[in-house]
Protein backbone atom coordinates (compact mmCIF):
# COMPACT_ATOMS: atom_id res chain seq x y z
CA UNK A 1 0.00 0.00 0.00
CA UNK A 2 1.34 3.14 -1.25
CA UNK A 3 2.03 6.06 1.22
CA UNK A 4 0.39 8.85 0.29
CA UNK A 5 1.23 13.14 1.24
CA UNK A 6 -1.34 15.78 0.73
CA UNK A 7 0.41 18.59 1.41
CA UNK A 8 -1.62 22.53 1.08
CA UNK A 9 -4.69 21.31 2.70
CA UNK A 10 -7.63 23.52 3.93
CA UNK A 11 -9.48 21.68 6.39
CA UNK A 12 -13.02 22.36 8.09
CA UNK A 13 -13.27 24.13 11.28
CA UNK A 14 -9.70 25.87 10.65
CA UNK A 15 -9.20 29.63 10.11
CA UNK A 16 -8.91 29.95 6.39
CA UNK A 17 -5.09 29.58 5.11
CA UNK A 18 -3.99 27.81 8.10
CA UNK A 19 -2.90 24.66 5.55
CA UNK A 20 -1.72 21.69 6.89
CA UNK A 21 -0.64 17.86 5.17
CA UNK A 22 -1.76 14.95 5.96
CA UNK A 23 0.57 11.83 6.17
CA UNK A 24 -1.40 8.40 5.19
CA UNK A 25 0.24 5.10 6.02
CA UNK A 26 -0.54 1.64 5.84
CA UNK A 27 -4.07 2.67 4.94
CA UNK A 28 -4.94 5.31 7.71
CA UNK A 29 -4.23 8.96 8.90
CA UNK A 30 -0.57 8.73 10.02
CA UNK A 31 0.17 12.68 10.95
CA UNK A 32 -1.40 15.83 10.40
CA UNK A 33 0.77 18.73 10.65
CA UNK A 34 2.43 21.57 9.20
CA UNK A 35 3.34 21.84 5.93
CA UNK A 36 6.78 20.71 4.23
CA UNK A 37 7.65 18.12 6.75
CA UNK A 38 6.56 14.75 5.05
CA UNK A 39 7.56 12.96 2.34
CA UNK A 40 5.89 9.82 0.32
CA UNK A 41 5.64 7.65 -2.48
CA UNK A 42 2.41 9.68 -3.76
CA UNK A 43 2.12 13.17 -3.02
CA UNK A 44 -0.74 15.77 -3.50
CA UNK A 45 -1.39 19.65 -3.15
CA UNK A 46 -4.52 20.60 -2.51
CA UNK A 47 -4.08 23.89 -3.42
CA UNK A 48 -4.81 25.67 -0.65
CA UNK A 49 -8.44 23.37 -1.23
CA UNK A 50 -11.02 21.43 1.33
CA UNK A 51 -10.29 18.26 2.38
CA UNK A 52 -13.06 16.36 4.56
CA UNK A 53 -14.19 12.75 5.19
CA UNK A 54 -15.41 11.27 1.84
CA UNK A 55 -18.82 10.89 1.40
CA UNK A 56 -21.18 8.64 3.07
CA UNK A 57 -24.83 7.49 1.45
CA UNK A 58 -27.17 5.35 3.99
CA UNK A 59 -30.22 4.74 1.59
CA UNK A 60 -29.76 3.89 -1.98
CA UNK A 61 -32.12 1.21 -3.81
CA UNK A 62 -28.78 -0.16 -5.74
CA UNK A 63 -30.70 -2.86 -7.08
CA UNK A 64 -33.20 -0.68 -9.39
CA UNK A 65 -30.68 2.14 -10.66
CA UNK A 66 -31.17 2.81 -14.35
CA UNK A 67 -34.48 1.42 -14.58
CA UNK A 68 -36.99 3.79 -15.27
CA UNK A 69 -36.28 3.62 -18.84
CA UNK A 70 -37.91 0.08 -18.65
CA UNK A 71 -41.18 1.52 -17.48
CA UNK A 72 -43.48 4.20 -18.04
CA UNK A 73 -43.59 7.01 -15.66
CA UNK A 74 -46.95 5.94 -13.74
CA UNK A 75 -45.10 5.13 -10.34
CA UNK A 76 -43.17 8.52 -10.99
CA UNK A 77 -46.38 10.13 -11.42
CA UNK A 78 -48.24 8.35 -8.39
CA UNK A 79 -45.19 8.51 -5.87
CA UNK A 80 -44.47 12.58 -6.49
CA UNK A 81 -48.01 13.60 -6.87
CA UNK A 82 -49.65 15.98 -4.06
CA UNK A 83 -50.24 15.02 -1.02
CA UNK A 84 -48.18 11.99 -1.55
CA UNK A 85 -51.41 10.13 -1.32
CA UNK A 86 -50.90 7.35 -3.85
CA UNK A 87 -47.19 6.26 -2.87
CA UNK A 88 -48.69 2.65 -2.21
CA UNK A 89 -49.51 2.48 -5.47
CA UNK A 90 -46.75 4.13 -6.35
CA UNK A 91 -44.95 1.05 -5.23
CA UNK A 92 -47.16 -1.54 -6.42
CA UNK A 93 -46.64 0.09 -10.17
CA UNK A 94 -42.99 0.01 -9.42
CA UNK A 95 -42.86 -3.41 -8.60
CA UNK A 96 -43.71 -4.33 -12.72
CA UNK A 97 -39.80 -4.11 -13.51
CA UNK A 98 -39.01 -6.93 -11.07
CA UNK A 99 -40.74 -9.76 -12.98
CA UNK A 100 -37.94 -9.22 -15.79
CA UNK A 101 -34.85 -9.14 -12.55
CA UNK A 102 -31.65 -10.33 -13.89
CA UNK A 103 -27.86 -10.39 -13.11
CA UNK A 104 -27.38 -10.18 -16.55
CA UNK A 105 -28.47 -6.32 -16.50
CA UNK A 106 -28.33 -5.78 -13.15
CA UNK A 107 -24.77 -6.00 -12.71
CA UNK A 108 -23.91 -3.43 -15.43
CA UNK A 109 -26.13 -0.92 -14.13
CA UNK A 110 -24.72 -1.31 -10.27
CA UNK A 111 -21.28 -1.45 -11.96
CA UNK A 112 -22.18 2.30 -13.41
CA UNK A 113 -23.42 3.86 -10.17
CA UNK A 114 -20.72 2.18 -8.29
CA UNK A 115 -18.02 3.91 -10.48
CA UNK A 116 -19.76 7.00 -10.25
CA UNK A 117 -19.94 7.21 -6.85
CA UNK A 118 -16.12 6.23 -6.65
CA UNK A 119 -15.23 9.32 -9.06
CA UNK A 120 -17.88 11.44 -6.40
CA UNK A 121 -15.82 10.73 -3.32
CA UNK A 122 -18.74 8.52 -2.42
CA UNK A 123 -16.96 5.38 -0.25
CA UNK A 124 -19.53 3.53 1.90
CA UNK A 125 -23.26 3.30 1.02
CA UNK A 126 -26.31 0.89 2.51
CA UNK A 127 -27.32 -0.65 -0.34
CA UNK A 128 -31.45 -1.72 -0.85
CA UNK A 129 -32.05 -4.88 -2.99
CA UNK A 130 -35.65 -5.91 -3.15
CA UNK A 131 -36.63 -9.78 -1.58
CA UNK A 132 -40.12 -10.66 -2.74
CA UNK A 133 -41.55 -13.48 -5.17
CA UNK A 134 -40.65 -11.34 -7.82
CA UNK A 135 -37.48 -10.29 -7.00
CA UNK A 136 -36.67 -13.43 -5.36
CA UNK A 137 -32.83 -13.38 -4.24
CA UNK A 138 -31.83 -11.91 -7.97
CA UNK A 139 -31.08 -8.21 -6.55
CA UNK A 140 -29.15 -9.31 -3.40
CA UNK A 141 -27.12 -11.96 -5.00
CA UNK A 142 -26.22 -9.58 -8.06
CA UNK A 143 -25.32 -6.70 -4.63
CA UNK A 144 -22.95 -9.04 -2.98
CA UNK A 145 -21.11 -9.87 -6.01
CA UNK A 146 -20.73 -5.89 -6.98
CA UNK A 147 -19.62 -6.14 -2.79
CA UNK A 148 -16.44 -7.88 -3.67
CA UNK A 149 -15.93 -5.84 -6.58
CA UNK A 150 -15.82 -2.47 -5.43
CA UNK A 151 -14.31 -3.98 -1.83
CA UNK A 152 -11.87 -1.44 -0.36
CA UNK A 153 -12.66 1.30 -3.06
CA UNK A 154 -17.00 1.98 -2.38
CA UNK A 155 -17.77 -0.36 0.56
CA UNK A 156 -21.52 -1.80 0.58
CA UNK A 157 -23.66 -3.17 3.45
CA UNK A 158 -26.32 -4.80 1.20
CA UNK A 159 -29.84 -4.57 2.77
CA UNK A 160 -32.12 -7.95 2.24
CA UNK A 161 -35.18 -5.58 1.30
CA UNK A 162 -38.63 -6.85 2.02
CA UNK A 163 -40.12 -4.36 -0.53
CA UNK A 164 -43.49 -5.41 -0.73
CA UNK A 165 -44.33 -6.45 2.59
CA UNK A 166 -44.56 -9.16 4.74
CA UNK A 167 -47.89 -9.76 5.53
CA UNK A 168 -49.11 -8.96 1.99
CA UNK A 169 -46.40 -11.13 0.26
CA UNK A 170 -46.38 -14.75 1.79
CA UNK A 171 -42.43 -16.20 1.45
CA UNK A 172 -40.88 -13.19 2.21
CA UNK A 173 -40.11 -13.56 5.34
CA UNK A 174 -38.19 -17.19 4.78
CA UNK A 175 -36.53 -15.22 1.55
CA UNK A 176 -35.29 -12.50 3.93
CA UNK A 177 -33.84 -14.72 6.23
CA UNK A 178 -31.89 -16.91 2.92
CA UNK A 179 -30.52 -13.33 1.98
CA UNK A 180 -29.33 -13.67 5.48
CA UNK A 181 -27.46 -16.65 5.16
CA UNK A 182 -26.41 -15.59 1.75
CA UNK A 183 -24.27 -12.73 3.08
CA UNK A 184 -26.42 -9.28 3.47
CA UNK A 185 -25.51 -6.77 5.81
CA UNK A 186 -28.51 -5.36 7.18
CA UNK A 187 -32.34 -6.43 7.59
CA UNK A 188 -34.48 -4.02 5.76
CA UNK A 189 -38.33 -3.73 5.79
CA UNK A 190 -41.34 -1.15 5.30
CA UNK A 191 -43.71 -2.12 7.33
CA UNK A 192 -46.05 1.12 6.76
CA UNK A 193 -47.17 -0.42 3.32
CA UNK A 194 -49.46 -3.68 5.11
CA UNK A 195 -52.96 -3.13 5.33
CA UNK A 196 -53.77 -2.71 8.94
CA UNK A 197 -52.25 -1.87 12.23
CA UNK A 198 -51.71 -5.10 13.56
CA UNK A 199 -49.58 -5.87 10.12
CA UNK A 200 -47.84 -3.07 10.52
CA UNK A 201 -46.69 -4.24 13.85
CA UNK A 202 -46.47 -7.78 13.17
CA UNK A 203 -43.66 -6.85 9.95
CA UNK A 204 -41.31 -4.71 12.75
CA UNK A 205 -41.31 -7.28 15.36
CA UNK A 206 -40.40 -10.44 12.18
CA UNK A 207 -37.63 -7.58 11.34
CA UNK A 208 -36.21 -7.34 14.45
CA UNK A 209 -36.04 -11.03 15.21
CA UNK A 210 -34.29 -11.96 12.08
CA UNK A 211 -31.80 -8.98 13.10
CA UNK A 212 -31.36 -10.29 16.04
CA UNK A 213 -31.45 -13.89 15.22
CA UNK A 214 -28.54 -12.63 12.66
CA UNK A 215 -26.86 -10.05 15.54
CA UNK A 216 -27.41 -7.48 12.23
CA UNK A 217 -28.44 -4.21 12.04
CA UNK A 218 -32.02 -2.81 10.77
CA UNK A 219 -33.04 0.01 8.41
CA UNK A 220 -36.97 0.45 7.73
CA UNK A 221 -38.67 2.75 5.39
CA UNK A 222 -41.27 4.25 7.67
CA UNK A 223 -44.44 6.00 6.99
CA UNK A 224 -43.42 7.10 3.31
CA UNK A 225 -46.93 8.83 2.49
CA UNK A 226 -49.16 11.79 2.72
CA UNK A 227 -50.70 10.08 5.42
CA UNK A 228 -50.49 12.32 9.44
CA UNK A 229 -51.76 8.66 11.04
CA UNK A 230 -48.86 6.60 10.16
CA UNK A 231 -47.04 5.16 13.10
CA UNK A 232 -44.52 2.66 11.94
CA UNK A 233 -41.85 4.81 13.14
CA UNK A 234 -42.53 5.24 16.12
CA UNK A 235 -43.33 1.01 16.26
CA UNK A 236 -39.92 0.81 14.82
CA UNK A 237 -38.27 2.71 17.76
CA UNK A 238 -40.35 1.30 20.82
CA UNK A 239 -38.94 -1.88 19.57
CA UNK A 240 -35.36 -0.70 18.86
CA UNK A 241 -35.43 -0.06 22.72
CA UNK A 242 -37.27 -3.11 23.57
CA UNK A 243 -34.21 -5.21 21.54
CA UNK A 244 -31.50 -2.85 22.89
CA UNK A 245 -30.76 -2.41 19.37
CA UNK A 246 -29.61 1.69 20.37
CA UNK A 247 -27.06 2.61 17.30
CA UNK A 248 -28.20 -0.67 15.24
CA UNK A 249 -31.56 0.58 14.09
CA UNK A 250 -31.77 3.25 11.02
CA UNK A 251 -35.10 4.92 9.70
CA UNK A 252 -35.68 5.93 6.37
CA UNK A 253 -38.35 8.60 4.78
CA UNK A 254 -40.50 9.60 7.77
CA UNK A 255 -42.42 11.52 5.37
CA UNK A 256 -45.96 11.69 6.91
CA UNK A 257 -43.50 13.33 9.98
CA UNK A 258 -44.10 16.65 7.55
CA UNK A 259 -48.17 16.17 8.94
CA UNK A 260 -47.37 15.05 12.37
CA UNK A 261 -49.71 17.90 15.01
CA UNK A 262 -46.60 18.94 17.40
CA UNK A 263 -47.45 17.22 20.40
CA UNK A 264 -46.77 13.44 18.52
CA UNK A 265 -44.07 15.14 16.99
CA UNK A 266 -42.61 16.18 20.30
CA UNK A 267 -42.89 12.63 21.34
CA UNK A 268 -41.52 10.81 18.70
CA UNK A 269 -38.48 12.84 19.09
CA UNK A 270 -38.10 11.51 22.47
CA UNK A 271 -38.87 8.01 21.41
CA UNK A 272 -35.91 8.52 18.56
CA UNK A 273 -33.11 10.53 20.74
CA UNK A 274 -33.85 7.31 23.26
CA UNK A 275 -33.69 5.00 20.82
CA UNK A 276 -30.22 6.56 19.15
CA UNK A 277 -31.68 5.85 16.33
CA UNK A 278 -31.06 8.22 13.00
CA UNK A 279 -33.84 9.38 10.27
CA UNK A 280 -32.77 9.04 6.93
CA UNK A 281 -34.24 11.67 4.57
CA UNK A 282 -34.08 12.47 0.67
CA UNK A 283 -36.14 15.39 0.45
CA UNK A 284 -35.39 15.51 -3.46
CA UNK A 285 -36.97 12.55 -4.26
CA UNK A 286 -40.78 13.27 -2.87
CA UNK A 287 -43.01 16.14 -2.11
CA UNK A 288 -42.92 15.63 1.84
CA UNK A 289 -40.11 15.12 3.77
CA UNK A 290 -39.04 14.81 7.66
CA UNK A 291 -38.59 17.75 9.57
CA UNK A 292 -35.45 18.31 9.69
CA UNK A 293 -34.76 21.63 11.53
CA UNK A 294 -37.24 20.49 14.21
CA UNK A 295 -35.50 16.82 14.50
CA UNK A 296 -32.21 19.51 14.75
CA UNK A 297 -33.07 21.91 17.38
CA UNK A 298 -34.36 18.56 19.81
CA UNK A 299 -30.60 17.13 19.68
CA UNK A 300 -32.48 14.20 17.76
CA UNK A 301 -30.21 12.29 14.60
CA UNK A 302 -30.69 13.01 11.00
CA UNK A 303 -28.43 12.57 7.62
CA UNK A 304 -29.19 12.50 3.95
CA UNK A 305 -29.36 9.52 1.70
CA UNK A 306 -29.48 9.61 -2.15
CA UNK A 307 -32.41 7.32 -2.07
CA UNK A 308 -32.32 6.65 -6.11
CA UNK A 309 -31.05 6.64 -9.01
CA UNK A 310 -33.13 7.15 -12.59
CA UNK A 311 -35.71 4.52 -11.19
CA UNK A 312 -39.50 4.64 -11.02
CA UNK A 313 -38.96 7.13 -8.00
CA UNK A 314 -36.84 9.72 -9.08
CA UNK A 315 -35.28 10.22 -12.77
CA UNK A 316 -31.94 11.73 -12.08
CA UNK A 317 -29.13 11.17 -9.90
CA UNK A 318 -25.51 10.54 -9.81
CA UNK A 319 -24.31 9.41 -6.73
CA UNK A 320 -22.99 12.45 -5.68
CA UNK A 321 -24.02 13.83 -2.20
CA UNK A 322 -22.29 16.92 -2.55
CA UNK A 323 -25.08 17.60 -5.06
CA UNK A 324 -27.68 15.93 -2.17
CA UNK A 325 -26.74 18.01 -0.02
CA UNK A 326 -27.38 20.97 -2.49
CA UNK A 327 -30.42 20.14 -2.93
CA UNK A 328 -31.37 19.79 0.40
CA UNK A 329 -30.34 23.14 1.05
CA UNK A 330 -32.92 24.67 -0.82
CA UNK A 331 -35.82 21.87 -0.06
CA UNK A 332 -35.09 22.72 3.14
CA UNK A 333 -34.15 26.33 3.15
CA UNK A 334 -30.91 25.48 5.43
CA UNK A 335 -28.85 28.36 3.48
CA UNK A 336 -26.78 30.25 6.04
CA UNK A 337 -23.20 29.28 7.40
CA UNK A 338 -24.05 27.21 10.03
CA UNK A 339 -26.83 25.61 8.09
CA UNK A 340 -24.02 24.49 5.08
CA UNK A 341 -21.65 22.84 7.91
CA UNK A 342 -24.66 21.33 8.78
CA UNK A 343 -25.92 19.82 5.93
CA UNK A 344 -22.09 18.72 5.17
CA UNK A 345 -22.05 16.70 7.96
CA UNK A 346 -25.15 14.91 7.23
CA UNK A 347 -23.03 13.17 3.52
CA UNK A 348 -20.03 12.89 5.12
CA UNK A 349 -19.82 12.45 9.08
CA UNK A 350 -23.60 11.90 10.25
CA UNK A 351 -24.28 9.33 7.77
CA UNK A 352 -20.95 7.48 8.60
CA UNK A 353 -22.41 7.46 12.10
CA UNK A 354 -25.59 6.07 11.27
CA UNK A 355 -24.56 3.70 9.06
CA UNK A 356 -21.85 2.28 12.44
CA UNK A 357 -18.64 3.53 11.09
CA UNK A 358 -16.33 3.78 13.53
CA UNK A 359 -13.50 6.18 13.54
CA UNK A 360 -14.72 8.17 10.18
CA UNK A 361 -13.22 11.30 10.69
CA UNK A 362 -10.09 13.03 9.67
CA UNK A 363 -7.77 12.44 12.45
CA UNK A 364 -4.73 10.54 13.47
CA UNK A 365 -5.27 6.79 13.91
CA UNK A 366 -8.73 7.11 11.63
CA UNK A 367 -9.01 5.39 8.53
CA UNK A 368 -8.04 7.06 5.92
CA UNK A 369 -11.36 7.86 3.62
CA UNK A 370 -11.11 11.64 2.63
CA UNK A 371 -11.75 13.69 -0.45
CA UNK A 372 -9.47 16.65 -1.71
CA UNK A 373 -11.86 19.24 -3.35
CA UNK A 374 -11.52 21.81 -5.76
CA UNK A 375 -13.17 24.40 -3.28
CA UNK A 376 -11.92 26.76 -0.41
CA UNK A 377 -14.92 26.15 1.46
CA UNK A 378 -18.05 24.16 2.09
CA UNK A 379 -20.00 27.19 0.64
CA UNK A 380 -18.20 26.82 -2.67
CA UNK A 381 -18.51 23.10 -2.11
CA UNK A 382 -21.90 22.99 -2.22
CA UNK A 383 -22.44 25.49 -4.59
CA UNK A 384 -20.64 23.48 -7.78
CA UNK A 385 -21.07 20.66 -6.07
CA UNK A 386 -18.31 18.99 -8.76
CA UNK A 387 -16.56 15.93 -8.10
CA UNK A 388 -13.48 15.93 -5.85
CA UNK A 389 -10.15 16.69 -7.40
CA UNK A 390 -8.98 13.51 -5.56
CA UNK A 391 -10.59 10.26 -3.25
CA UNK A 392 -8.77 8.75 -1.06
CA UNK A 393 -10.64 5.00 -0.19
CA UNK A 394 -9.65 3.33 2.41
CA UNK A 395 -5.58 4.75 2.64
CA UNK A 396 -5.52 4.17 -1.46
CA UNK A 397 -6.11 6.87 -4.27
CA UNK A 398 -9.09 5.83 -6.47
CA UNK A 399 -7.51 5.98 -10.25
CA UNK A 400 -10.62 8.08 -11.94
Amino acid sequence: MDSILITNAQLRGRKTGDFVEIQIEGGKIATIGKSGRGKAEVEIDAGGNLVTESFVNPHLHLDKVYTLDRMDELALQSYQGEGMGKAMNAIELASRVKAEYDASWILPNVRKALTLAAQNGNTHIRAFADVDSKAQLVGVKALIQAREEFKGVVDLQVVAFAQDGLAREPGAEELVREAMKLGADVVGGIPWIEFTDKDVQQHVDVIFNIAKEFDKPVSMLVDDAGDAGLRSLEMMAVRTIEQGWQGRSLAHHARAMALYPKPYLQKVIALLKQAEMYVVTDPQTGPLHARVRELLEEGAFVCLGQDDISDAYYPYGQNNMLEVAFLASHLLWMTSWADMETLYDMVTTEAAKAMGLGNFAIKEGAMANLVVLDAPNVREALRYHHAPVHVVSHGRLVEK
